[in-house]
């Protein structure tokens, strides 16, 4: 890593230089027959992991917002807030939204945990994780992001973000996750308004591929605090069985 804290890996999923693994070697393990096992392994290790934390928050966002970026700094507020009522921070582990909210809770000393991704030559973190658990495959990853979180809070991001929001969404429409003590949270209105806008016009108004209910399974807020007391004020998740 050389002189940077951060990793000089430590960017974007888009911009990392993926061009370098094509000339690691290949062995039998790489076969389709074996990646079974290693998903498996990965999926044993993540719940032997996430089960561990029974009162998080997962935030999610974009990887590319600097330290100056209004939204970094608003992650990193809620990381505070978080971290002072004892409720542990979960992120990607990489920078951005992520890297705010963990710095938010490490600065406040509480747990910031970091669901990180495996590279060819370099762990994908940032440096103010206490607790970390590293994934090869991103789905897996993903898993163990949603699987034990108290609430989910999403900043304004890229295609990632809009998966995870997306991904959430569905479930709790699904009774996967359960609505009543989940809460799914949007921060920053004027990224996520056009975005909802369209969810009722066409989605729903027009096309009717919702239902109506079905657009008050998320909040909407502007800031760390709004965040803070929806998740305060939200019973204990009730359908994680340890």
């Amino acid at each position: 890593m050389g002189d940077d804290p951060k990793g000089s890996l430590n960017v974007p999923a888009s911009k990392l230089p993926w061009e370098q693994a094509q000339d690691m070697p290949l062995d039998f393990r790489s076969s389709f027959h074996w990646r079974v096992f290693r998903i498996m392994a990965e999926f044993v290790d993540g719940w032997q992991f996430v089960t561990d934390y029974k009162n998080t928050v997962s935030i999610l966002g974009s990887a590319r917002f600097e330290e100056t970026n209004k939204w970094y700094q608003v992650a990193r507020e809620l990381g505070v807030l978080l971290a002072k009522a004892k409720i542990g921070v979960v992120t990607g582990g990489g920078p951005g939204i992520m890297e705010g909210g963990n710095r938010g809770a490490f600065e406040a000393g509480g747990e910031s945990i970091g669901i990180n991704i495996k590279l060819p030559f370099e762990q994908r973190e940032n440096p103010y994780l206490t607790k970390k658990q590293p994934f090869y495959y991103f789905f897996v990853r993903k898993v163990m992001l949603f699987y034990t979180a108290q609430a989910y809070v999403f900043f304004p991001g890229g295609f990632g973000t809009l998966d995870e929001f997306f991904e959430l969404v569905t479930l709790v429409q699904t009774k996967k996750v359960d609505r009543d003590t989940v809460p799914l949270i949007l921060i920053g209105k004027e990224f996520w308004t056009p975005l909802l806008s369209y969810i009722n016009d066409m989605v729903y108004e027009r096309y009717r591929a919702i239902d109506k209910e079905d657009m008050q399974l998320y909040h909407l807020v502007d800031t760390a605090q709004e965040a803070f007391d929806i998740i305060k004020a939200s019973p204990p998740r009730k359908e994680i069985y340890y």
